[in-house]
């Protein structure tokens, strides 16, 4: 049976290419993504406008393409100019500013209030959806298909709408639309909105005409542009959608690209949306009537779109009679305790995995539930993290404590395993048998010290996630220089933190917290003897190093929880090891390390 020392260097290993993959590989196409989408972003005012919406369906199986058939012929205009070509509806919330846009309908102007687009408090509001003809269209329409073969006019991308004079949507005043296809039907939209992000919208249709109408009610979120994402496997940002109850249906952007379009089964319950890192656009049909929903991909001239959308279940309109279908829409940050309220009060399926909580499910809802908790108790979620590590050390101190009595107990055997060693060099399975008798003699566990690793592991995981993806991690400030949780410590040693005017390379931004967290771990590693092996001790010496580097790119929140951990486990082993009467060998330890070695040796 291999040494402890052996199973303490295979987890560290582990963790290294875990991190490893992250800062050599990961970050730096993260990196890469966002300097193409600047350029892209620089680009907008001389790229073409993508297509209109609105090309009827040809038959009742799938709703209209977002990206319409027609090929564009303005160019794109600013945000601001493409606002400015329709008649609108402004919407007014305590959370959302934005408008309706009367042609088609549509709800393609919100921004977000709450949200600034850095950390600067005088930036920009976050827009999250975007009136198609401008640049990063994004948007949520609604309408009907007509059966295959029939010509009768039908509410869709090209509709215009109309509105009461000097009409508002606002939580307390909806908004009436109608529109008269001259043929026998007339339709009514009615748009409400809660005081968060959920609109909901009734298509209604009365039938003044002679014949029944069979209509097929669909609805779509369609986005125009590959937005620039994260890249990270810790993330998804893309389509979503889950149908019947059952599980998370994720497709990447470049996954749709390549393939096109993906059809699920038809349900008779779900949601399906596009979400990005913090916000997220997503129908939910209502009522009882069932849909087929559809992820898509197409082309607008040279832009990529794509579309979350269904239709549903054919609805006939007997002449005389009327009919009418709902859908709610979310557009908004994904907080969690909106989110959860929304599931909650509409009895929405799954509806909490619109923030992506990853596989470890069970583990990061309840360490951020943990974390808010701690953040309503002292007013900051950097102390917050800094009180989840304390109770992370309580519940797990007892185990801990064996594992460190039983190092301690291990360190006071070390001359009588280093002779076993030397005494059976050259049969190692005697060596083993002997020191696994020696173990039980002095009822020593050798893999005690793998423990407080394998404890760590799962919970810097799901810390990770909880800062990684919650919106409530944004721009949460802690003290002094850091003023995102959620982004890396924006100090660097290399401009010695300010004074030297230069931008370092990625992999040289090593701020305080990162140093603070690389010293703390030093000093955890040399409260223990060197291992006699030289590769194993050059390894657990540069290991600080290495991690210092790769988590200086990592969220400071996380940091800070690592480098507050390392000092309480100094803490706990340090008295551990004085009330078994082991010596601390923390100094001498240090003095060997930077000792000059003798020549030749």
């Amino acid at each position: 049976m291999a040494d402890n020392r052996n199973m303490f260097l295979a987890i560290l290993l582990s963790l290294v290419v875990l991190l490893g993959w992250q800062y050599f590989v990961a970050a730096p196409q993260v990196e890469k993504a966002r300097q193409a989408e600047q350029a892209r972003q620089a680009q907008a005012s001389n790229a073409p406008a993508p297509a209109a919406s609105g090309a009827a369906a040809t038959s009742g199986s799938a709703a209209p393409a977002g990206a319409a058939a027609t090929a564009a012929t303005a160019q794109a205009a600013s945000r601001d100019e493409a606002l400015a070509r329709d008649a609108r509806v402004p919407i007014d919330t305590p959370e959302i500013a934005g408008s309706v846009n009367l042609k088609g309908g549509r709800i393609d102007d919100v921004a977000l209030k709450a949200y600034t687009e850095t950390v600067d408090p005088t930036s920009p509001a976050v827009k999250l959806l975007n009136p198609l003809g401008g640049p990063d269209a994004y948007y949520a329409e609604f309408g009907f298909a007509a059966a295959a073969g029939d010509p009768t006019p039908v509410p869709n991308g090209d509709t215009v709408w109309t509105a009461p004079a000097g009409a508002k949507l606002t939580p307390s005043t909806p908004l009436t639309l109608t529109y008269d296809n001259g043929k026998g039907l007339v339709f009514t939209r009615t748009i409400a909105v809660d005081e968060h992000a959920m609109f909901e919208v009734k298509d209604a249709v009365a039938n003044t005409g002679a014949a029944a109408a069979t209509l097929y009610p669909y609805g779509f979120v369609v986005r125009h542009g590959t937005p620039h994402t994260q890249g990270t496997y810790v993330l998804h940002e893309g389509l979503l959608g889950v149908f019947d109850g059952h599980g998370v249906t994720e497709v990447k952007y470049s996954t749709l690209a390549s393939d096109g379009a993906l059809k699920p089964d038809a349900a008779k319950t779900g949601w399906l949306g596009i979400t990005d890192k913090y916000w997220a656009a997503a129908l939910i049909p209502a009522g009882e009537a069932g849909f087929q929903p559809r992820f898509l991909h197409s082309k607008a001239g040279e832009t990529d779109v794509y579309q979350a959308d269904y239709l549903r279940d054919a609805l006939t309109v007997a002449p005389g009679a009327s009919a009418g279908t709902d859908v709610r829409l979310f557009a908004g940050a994904k907080t969690v305790a909106r989110i959860d309220a929304y599931e909650a009060e509409y009895g929405i399926t799954n509806f909490d995995r619109l923030i992506d909580w990853g596989w470890f499910y069970w583990l990061t809802k309840p360490m951020f539930r943990l974390i808010d908790f701690l953040y309503k108790v002292f007013g900051n979620f950097g102390l917050a993290i800094l009180g989840v590590t304390v109770i992370v050390k309580a519940v797990f101190f007892p185990l801990a404590n064996k594992s460190y009595a039983s190092m301690s107990k291990m360190k006071k055997v070390q001359p009588e395993m280093a002779a076993l060693r030397e005494r059976y060099a050259d049969d190692k399975m005697k060596q083993q048998q002997e020191l696994m008798a020696l173990y039980k003699k002095e009822k020593i566990n050798p893999l005690a010290g793998c423990l407080p690793v394998l404890i760590q592991i799962p919970v810097f995981f799901s810390l990770y996630k909880v800062l990684y993806v919650t919106i409530e991690m944004r721009h949460a400030p802690f003290y002094g220089w850091i003023h995102d949780l959620s982004a890396p410590d924006p100090t660097s040693l290399f401009t010695l933190f300010g004074l030297i005017p230069w931008t370092p390379p990625h992999m040289l931004m090593i701020g305080i917290w990162p140093l603070i967290m690389g010293v703390t771990m030093f000093v955890q590693m040399k409260l223990n003897p060197a291992p006699p092996d030289p590769t194993q001790a050059a390894i657990f010496t540069w290991m600080p190093v290495i991690f210092t580097f790769m988590l200086g790119s990592f969220p400071a929140g996380l940091v800070i929880y690592w480098a507050w951990n390392n000092t309480l486990s100094i803490l706990q082993q340090s008295l551990i090891m004085k009330r078994h009467g082991v010596k601390i060998e923390l100094f001498d330890n240090l003095k060997s390390t930077f000792a000059k070695k003798p020549a030749g040796g």
